[in-house]
């Protein structure tokens, strides 16, 4: 299982908080998507501190980022001992219903909306 998330944090969006029932809470983002948006905002981040971040194992968070640089959505790029991440934006995002948009175009729109929240 996962790591829990603090109750409290900066990103209410990335919760995997306990329901009302003791369900999940479901999220609008795959872990995925999670993982995206944790190397969007900081390309030299570790493993260790997505996975903290988005909630799953190393393991997953190893999986997820192999999966995303296989399909070309991000390269790796090793800077002495740690990895560097670029994402490349122009590429469309994988499902149907979202094809008509970029992965930029969903960074974009979380990048917004944080900053809203942060005003």
């Amino acid at each position: 299982m996962g790591k829990r998330l603090p109750d409290r944090m900066s990103r209410p969006w990335l919760s995997m908080e306990e329901g009302p029932r003791t369900r999940k809470s479901w999220t609008f983002l795959s872990n995925h998507g999670h993982v995206l948006v944790c190397i969007a905002e900081d390309p030299g981040i570790r493993t260790r501190d997505i996975s903290d971040q988005v909630g799953i194992t190393e393991r997953a968070t190893q999986t997820i980022i192999a999966d995303l640089v296989e399909a070309g959505y991000i390269r790796r790029t090793k800077v002495g001992r740690r990895n560097h991440y670029e994402i490349e934006p122009n590429l469309p995002l994988r499902h149907s219903v979202e094809q008509p948009n970029s992965v930029g175009d969903l960074l974009e729109l979380v990048a917004r909306v944080e900053a809203e929240a942060s005003s």
